[in-house]
């Protein structure tokens, strides 16, 4: 009797040992099927996918997918398919998209000093602006942002700005008078048209085709590339290539969604953006000219010389006494130095 009964612990026990290593291994091999969890975020921008900007957002999305194996999915809205002007940094701020990509002059709801994208003839071209916006002048400034829930990353240029209408050629500052304009953002952009005795107009981007071809407004200010693809020629009949000042987006990402990443996925998206960037760099510079030709095929085409450039410049002296207060003499000066 003692004899089986100790067979039977012996066996009792190798059988619990069995059903435990049993389930620990289930256990394991469950654990290491189990694949990390994907992260999707939303790009909305308000820009035909063409534009420089929607390109290099896409190339940002491929780029971050090839780099991640796909643990982070990117997902491009392009032309207000989300979002428009007016909301989407609502939709930033509550998390509804992780990025977006506004013109710098639409920031100025946030800190007056961004205002200096807008001013008229302070960057002389697309290396400039992004001289000064990768600086650290530049950088501190969009850093004002993350106590609004959010984080300036960097910038992409699109091109210098022109004047474009509907009624005649724009050669000198009173031809401006009587005209009115559509402007993406009040501020400087108002006040450039004030000094010239011309009118504007607040419109989102998506509302400024329909506005032109109503004649709601008689003409905007754009670069090469947004008039090309907005198809703007097609209602306007004149550009004068003045260079007035840069458009440049400031690509925002939401704060709790830039910080909550691991960090080993932050500092791979970080570079996936820099590789965009420089992408997008050089494509606004190309685009820029290659809309530029384009353009003198379709409509009148007026090239400022230096001295009718220099009058605009002496008509904008009111803006710069105006604004130099507001955005603060050491980025002027930054800005100025950069653009030597």
């Amino acid at each position: 009797m003692k004899k089986g009964t100790g067979v039977f612990l012996v066996l009792a026990l190798a059988l619990a040992a069995i059903l435990v290593a049993g389930c620990g291994g289930a256990k394991g091999t469950a654990d290491s099927k189990q694949a990390p969890e994907k992260i999707i975020a939303k790009f909305s921008h308000v820009a035909a996918p063409s534009t420089p900007k929607g390109l290099a957002a896409q190339k940002f999305a491929e780029l971050v997918k090839e780099r991640t194996n796909g643990r982070v999915e990117i997902q491009v809205f392009p032309s207000s398919q989300l979002y428009g002007d007016k909301d989407e940094f609502e939709a930033l701020q509550a998390n509804n998209v992780q990025f977006i990509a506004p013109s710098a002059g639409k920031l100025i709801s946030f800190d007056q000093r961004f205002q200096i994208g807008d001013m008229p003839f302070l960057f002389k071209d697309n290396q400039g602006a992004s001289r000064f916006w990768d600086s650290e002048a530049g950088k501190k400034l969009m850093k004002s942002l993350e106590s609004q829930g959010m984080v300036g990353l960097t910038s992409w240029p699109n091109g210098m700005r022109q004047f474009m209408n509907s009624k005649k050629e724009l050669r000198k500052p009173e031809d401006f008078k009587g005209l009115k304009f559509r402007v993406p953002a009040g501020g400087v952009l108002v006040d450039i048209f004030q000094a010239l005795g011309a009118g504007a107009v607040t419109l989102p981007f998506s509302e400024v085709y329909p506005a032109l071809q109503q004649k709601v407004v008689d003409g905007t200010i754009a670069t090469f590339d947004n008039i090309e693809n907005e198809k703007y020629a097609e209602v306007l009949n004149y550009l004068t290539v003045a260079n007035v000042n840069n458009l440049s987006y400031i690509v925002i990402a939401n704060k709790k969604f830039w910080e909550g990443l691991p960090s080993d996925l932050r500092g791979t998206i970080e570079q996936c953006l820099k590789e965009a960037t420089e992408y997008e760099r050089q494509l606004a510079d190309k685009l820029d000219q290659e809309s530029l030709a384009k353009l003198k095929q379709k409509i009148k085409v007026y090239e400022l010389n230096p001295e009718e450039r220099q009058a605009f410049v002496q008509a904008m002296q009111p803006v710069w006494a105006k604004y130099e207060p507001v955005i603060g003499k050491d980025l002027f000066e930054e800005a100025q130095k950069l653009n030597k």
